[in-house]
């Protein structure tokens, strides 16, 4: 007898088919429309239909007038975002992985209890611990520098958890046993064997470490008090708050908001080919 698998459902398969494509456009909605609008003069963005092009579109006078507005300043600024997300999510991703590898792996007492804690800071919001983290910064004289933003982004508690998840579904307990019969230590069977396998999960807590290091608003704002060393965030804002003594920093916000974004989603496509590989494929077939 012939088992027959069942039919998928037409009407199901639709209706999830029709929710996936309009939460398609509600989130890239934002995205067309600040590139949009990042084509358009500062007249033309509140007199023009905002998901279509004006008439007279002056995309690259607005990309040349944003780069070289208050001599360079959205390019240090751009620098600084870079420096601060990519530095972060590095060391973020790193310790995330250790730790969330020892946490899978190591049984100790008191693990759970480790664990809970520190799944607990994915739901402290980042108002509340602001102004404490300033007082301990302030106390040994960081605020105000780059150590101020890029501390705090060096820990990730979700990415801890993350890690320990992938790394009890990903890390077979049978290849760390034989890589230790193989005379490999703990330390080397994580760097050169864990980390392979967890790739898929590093490469998800880099990404998201990034994009919240990046997005970040509170942290650089209580921290930083030097254009010089401000983000892309804080500096946009900075100009956002000029668009009364002068419109053209509407475009010239627009157009800087249309770049961030777009450095984020070259990030994402140049990174998600590590999501598709899988690299446990046939780790326990032998």
């Amino acid at each position: 007898m012939v088992n027959r698998r069942p039919s998928a459902d037409p009407i199901g398969t639709t209706a999830v088919t029709a929710v996936l494509a309009v939460a398609g456009v509600y989130f890239l909605l934002p995205l067309v429309w600040v590139i949009i609008a990042a084509t358009k003069s500062p007249g033309d963005l509140f007199s023009t239909f905002g998901l279509w092009f004006s008439d007279s579109p002056q995309a690259w006078q607005n990309l040349v007038a944003l780069f070289t507005q208050d001599g360079g300043a959205f390019l240090t600024w751009v620098g600084n975002s870079i420096i601060y997300s990519g530095v972060g999510a590095l060391v973020a991703t790193v310790i995330s992985a250790a730790c969330g590898y020892a946490i899978a792996k190591f049984p100790f007492r008191g693990r759970e209890v480790l664990f809970s804690t520190i799944l607990g800071g994915v739901l402290v919001p980042a108002t509340v611990i602001a102004l404490p983290l300033y007082f301990l910064l302030n106390t040994v004289g960081l605020t105000g520098s780059y150590w101020a933003v890029l501390l705090p982004s060096m820990v990730s508690p979700f990415g801890v958890y993350l890690a320990r998840i992938h790394a009890n579904a990903s890390v077979p307990d049978e290849i760390i046993e034989a890589a230790r019969l193989d005379g490999a230590g703990d330390i080397r069977i994580f760097g050169t064997i864990a980390t392979r396998m967890m790739t898929p999960a590093l490469v998800t807590i880099f990404l998201f470490q990034f994009v919240t290091i990046w997005n970040n608003y509170l942290l650089p704002l209580v921290m930083l008090n030097d254009t010089k060393t401000f983000p892309v965030t804080l500096g946009l804002t900075l100009w956002n708050s000029q668009t009364q003594r002068d419109p053209m920093f509407y475009s010239l916000v627009v157009t800087g908001s249309a770049v961030s974004a777009i450095l984020l989603v070259a990030l994402m496509i140049a990174l998600q080919r590590f999501w598709r590989a899988d690299l446990t494929a046939g780790a326990t077939k032998g």
